[in-house]
């Protein structure tokens, strides 16, 4: 695939998906950082319905840490391995007082540093809230990179690599979040839409064998 034709396939994808941006709600960068350490194998309207509840009584580090490990669980209880992600959340909260004056810091070494952020989750902050240039790679990217050959690799580090240094400058902004959606609606798993891609043309896929 050349750089005319992955042009070609974010300026499609960025008028098939006038507004990408991320599903889990959220009103704060904090907000965003513990839904998105929730999202872990969780999907984003199950993090959506657990967090509408829970920010409605807590949604600064010292609330939700004030809610002890029994009272978080009981607003996140209905995500998958919730009991790690409480324990995570609760020493963020107290990481974020003692460090970082409550506010969730703009660079990946201190993100990282957070209980439950890893390199996809920094990502995801340092983009979204940051606006940074950064692509977190998820299930969906992954399977895109390597679906479409837009950024090909066997570990998610090696295909993060590749699509920073193969995304359109003027694309690489919004990137993250249209690949995540065309690949939540359109480009899916198991049955991909290929007859409603707008990029079909342009894709190395071969998907003959799911319809």
């Amino acid at each position: 695939m050349n750089a005319e034709q992955r042009h070609e396939i974010f300026r499609r994808l960025s008028v098939a998906i006038p507004n990408p941006a991320t599903e889990l709600k959220h009103n704060s960068t904090f907000e965003l950082l513990i839904a998105v350490i929730l999202s872990a194998q969780a999907t984003d309207n199950g993090v959506n319905l657990a967090t509408e509840k829970l920010y409605a009584v807590a949604n600064t580090p010292a609330s939700i840490l004030a809610l002890g490990l029994d009272g978080l669980e009981a607003y996140i209880n209905s995500i998958g391995l919730y009991r790690s992600k409480a324990k995570h959340i609760l020493a963020t909260c107290q990481t974020l007082i003692n460090e970082h004056q409550s506010q969730v810091p703009n660079n990946r070494a201190a993100l990282e540093r957070l209980a439950g952020v890893g390199r996809k989750t920094a990502n995801v902050i340092l983009n979204t809230a940051f606006g940074l240039p950064t692509i977190a790679v998820d299930t969906h990217l992954f399977r895109l990179g390597n679906r479409i050959k837009l950024a090909t690799g066997k570990t998610v580090l090696e295909v993060e690599k590749k699509y920073l240094a193969s995304i359109p400058v003027e694309f690489m902004q919004d990137a993250h979040h249209l690949l995540i959606l065309h690949g939540r609606y359109t480009c899916q798993a198991r049955k991909p839409k290929c007859v409603n891609c707008c990029i079909e043309d342009l894709c190395e896929f071969n998907a003959k064998e799911y319809h």
